[in-house]
């Protein structure tokens, strides 16, 4: 008797057959025009697989992949998983000298691409790189090998599983990089098998399931492909994120769930179109990745009802440390609107102290956890891996607290607190405040160099469409915060700006924004 083999639950690979050999000619993805079945899905997936076996390519292969929003993206998804290979999504919109970085770090031999959009890319990242060998194109190309044109020489086969264990690797996904260096995030299959556990178990998905994807496919689309796959749903795939193109879709394919971060909420909430109808099939609105603007959220509520649900995680623990169920977003209870959910009963989650002992009840401490849903460390960095699972917890690096029913407050980062004349100040506490103003779209708080205090907190405001910016508008902001939370926490200044920079993955980049004001000082940017 094997343990091994006798008790080894059902990973990735193993429920991506399942789902995929589930059903045959329903619809399963639908991009522009195109519309292919499951059964088209899982031909392909088995063609890629058996292109990516021609190159040598198998268990433990380290593979990149950047692409615009095409179908073929789902198929590789499923064809790295059934080959055991090792997969690192590239961000789109990240630059030359980022990809180059991912790549070394992460050891990567492959790079999949679009060659529409990133032939000069990968060209470049080539002469970059030196352990780079293959180069394979979603279509006809002049740098590399056509993938699909080499898949289309293979006839499709069943689906096998790969030979793999819950602990051998399936992703090295890089954290945004908003504090230092990015890391690389060593996921095993028992990662993404819990997650998905946990999602079916607790996510409110509609019985007709048509998703929209309006993030990047090679990002969001692993999270929620099984679940979509398991459910009978098909996807629905922007290229590229456009409000006007987001209600149309919704309206005419009776869209009934999405993921959005918050920053797409926003604009689509100042859209004129956010009351028009385009919305009445929606049934659930999945978001998180970063915070919500609880007075934003409240607006959303107001105008689509009760069809949020929220997920909080981690690069290295990911998306259900908490969830917060529809029901609990409850205009009756404005106050839960800041919170993030109850904690997965799934996980073991504690608030600890910097001596790492449980905080008392009601108190702020740092969110750490346990459990099968935990990365297997940062690649090659090990202080920085010991120092995230000191005491044997995973350190998420932020500060939470729990009320009396349970509800999990994300009161900031650890790295983001402001330490101004000797207070401790949370940014997210005065956002969530100054996002309650009418003139506000979009708002981040960050401490700027101070001779007298050491740090001022700075509010950087994005004003709603068609607000008129004024000393009087900050003057009004400022007092409110003071009013709301205090004079310590209220902000010395006020700039408005166009826009807030954003990380690859749509979060608030602080780390830029403070650069503007850090430049120049002995203090680096934390």
């Amino acid at each position: 008797m094997n343990p091994d083999t006798l008790y080894q639950q059902p990973l990735m690979p193993h429920l991506l057959i399942e789902g995929l050999n589930r059903y045959n000619d329903e619809p399963c993805l639908y991009l522009g025009d195109k519309v292919a079945s499951y059964r088209d899905v899982r031909e392909q997936t088995s063609q890629l697989v058996q292109a990516l076996q021609s190159k040598g390519l198998g268990v433990g292969s380290r593979i990149a992949i950047i692409s615009t929003n095409r179908p073929e993206v789902l198929s590789n998804i499923a064809a790295m998983q059934l080959n055991g290979c090792v997969g690192t999504p590239l961000h789109p919109l990240g630059s030359l000298d980022d990809h180059a970085y991912v790549l070394e770090a992460a050891e990567i031999d492959t790079l999949i691409f679009d060659p529409g959009a990133f032939s000069e890319l990968a060209a470049a990242l080539q002469e970059k790189v030196a352990g780079l060998r293959n180069l394979l194109a979603f279509g006809p190309t002049e740098v590399g090998e056509d993938y699909l044109a080499l898949a289309a020489g293979f006839s499709p086969q069943p689906l096998q599983a790969p030979d793999i264990g819950p602990e051998d690797i399936a992703s090295v996904n890089f954290t945004g990089g908003t504090t230092g260096k990015p890391k690389g995030v060593m996921s095993p299959h028992r990662v993404s098998a819990t997650m998905t556990q946990i999602q079916m178990a607790e996510w409110e998905f509609p019985d007709e399931l048509r998703m929209l994807i309006a993030t990047p496919l090679s990002h969001a689309a692993a999270a929620f492909f099984i679940p979509v796959l398991q459910k009978g749903g098909a996807f629905y795939v922007m290229q590229g994120f456009g409000i006007d193109d987001f209600f149309d879709m919704v309206r005419d394919h009776r869209i009934t769930c999405t993921m959005l971060v918050p920053v797409m909420l926003y604009f689509l909430l100042d859209s004129p179109r956010a009351t028009d109808g385009s919305m009445d099939s929606m049934e659930t609105i999945f978001y998180g990745a970063s915070p919500m603007s609880p007075a934003r959220l409240q607006e959303g509520l107001e105008k689509w009802g009760q069809v949020f649900y929220q997920f909080f995680g981690q690069s290295e623990c990911p998306m259900v440390i908490a969830n917060m169920r529809k029901q609990d977003h409850d205009l009756a209870k404005p106050e839960r609107l800041a919170s993030c959910g109850r904690p997965t009963p799934w996980v073991h989650m504690a608030l600890l102290d910097s001596e790492g002992k449980p905080v008392p009840d009601g108190e702020p401490g740092e969110i750490c956890v346990r459990g099968p849903l935990v990365m297997a460390g940062y690649k090659d960095m090990p202080e920085q891996t010991a120092e995230a699972f000191a005491g044997d917890w995973l350190h998420t690096g932020d500060v939470g607290r729990l009320d009396e029913d349970g509800f999990l407050y994300i009161v900031d980062r650890t790295k983001d607190m402001i330490v101004t004349g000797g207070f401790n100040v949370f940014p997210r506490e005065v956002e969530d405040v100054l996002a309650t103003h009418e003139a506000v779209a979009q708002v981040v708080v960050v401490g700027v160099p101070d001779e007298q205090w050491g740090e001022a907190v700075k509010a950087v405001v994005v004003p709603k469409p068609g607000v008129e910016t004024s000393a009087e508008l900050a003057s009004a902001l400022q007092a409110l915060v003071k009013e709301k939370k205090g004079s310590v926490q209220a902000p010395k200044s006020v700039d408005f700006v166009d826009g807030i920079p954003l990380t690859p993955v749509g979060k608030p980049d602080k780390k830029a924004v403070k650069a503007r004001y850090w430049e120049g000082n002995e203090r680096g940017v934390g």
